[in-house]
């Protein structure tokens, strides 16, 4: 990795040296456009509507225009004016408890690695952030534009995550939720039977992203087809939808069913019997806890078909 960034955290009256790196990567395949005709490559010209003349990229201000339709042009000496947090330092506003920073304002992550012979500052204020379960919100400018950040600890390594400003997340109210009626204490029993099915520790190494490895074989079969195009494919017959479920509690059930399946199924499959036990036993409790229910939302059905 390169750093982006060098400069100190400013804790109180100690300076702790520090070079930022981008703590995450895309690993999306690129693709570049091309005419469908003869597959020519597509190039952007950066053309003046006023004088028909192509610009370079050091020739470009950038404008802004209002509603009103007035326009203002502002060159890079307008931006330096700007007021903006000291370039090559990271202060430390505020500690706060960790768990009261909403994840969707999270932004951009990044590594901070100590940029010292003696980084017993940096150890300091890591180990400190993780005993007292505190983080740091700091201002950090990046590319000449301040933003808000949460400075915390893992494993054992500061990490700096920048922050939207709280009118960068909107305010949502939808209508199709007024007047809802709240769930049945039979419905939320069966919801929660399932969630406990479906439950375990996270472990993001069984996740894997299907769409980027489709995509790679596809391209590989191009390639290997010498051809340049991808071979056609017998198209897959389309899957049987369900009819839509009107009654909830029989939804809950037929899937509180099949997840016990798939928890049996992948139990035997990695050679762990007591696990897919103790799935059957949760599914065979939760069909006794909540059998009387079942039979009575069956009589509705029944008795709605009849009328």
């Amino acid at each position: 990795m390169r750093s982006i960034w060098k400069g100190s955290i400013a804790f109180g009256l100690v300076n702790v040296p520090v070079k930022v790196y981008t703590a995450t990567e895309d690993h999306d395949i690129r693709f570049h456009q091309v005419h469908a005709k003869d597959g020519g490559r597509i190039k952007y010209d950066r053309v003046c509507t006023v004088c028909g003349k192509s610009v370079q990229y050091a020739d470009i201000d950038k404008a802004y225009e209002s509603p009103e339709g007035d326009k203002v042009i502002l060159t890079d000496e307008d931006f330096a004016k700007l007021p903006a947090a000291e370039k090559h330092e990271i202060p430390v506003l505020q500690f706060v408890p960790s768990e009261q920073i909403d994840p969707i304002l999270f932004d951009k992550s990044y590594y901070l690695e100590p940029d010292s012979s003696t980084p017993k500052a940096y150890v300091l204020l890591a180990t400190t952030l993780e005993r007292i379960d505190r983080t740091a919100l700091v201002h950090f400018t990046l590319r000449q534009k301040t933003r808000l950040a949460a400075l915390r600890v893992r494993d054992g390594m500061l990490v700096l995550q920048t922050l939207l400003w709280p009118d960068e997340v909107r305010e949502v109210e939808f209508e199709s939720l007024d007047g809802v009626a709240a769930p049945k204490p039979q419905e939320i029993k069966m919801a929660e039977t399932l969630v406990e099915t479906m439950s375990d520790d996270f472990d993001q190494d069984q996740y894997t992203d299907e769409y980027q490895i489709e995509l790679k074989r596809l391209l590989d079969e191009a390639i290997a087809s010498g051809t340049g195009k991808v071979p056609e494919q017998p198209e897959s017959a389309p899957a049987e939808m369900d009819a839509e479920v009107v009654d909830l509690v029989a939804a809950l059930q037929r899937s509180l069913e099949a997840s016990g399946r798939r928890a049996a199924g992948g139990a035997e499959d990695n050679g762990k019997a007591k696990p897919a036990k103790k799935a059957a036993a949760k599914k065979t409790a939760a069909k006794k806890a909540d059998a009387k229910p079942v039979k009575k939302a069956a009589k509705k059905t029944a008795a709605r078909k009849g009328a």
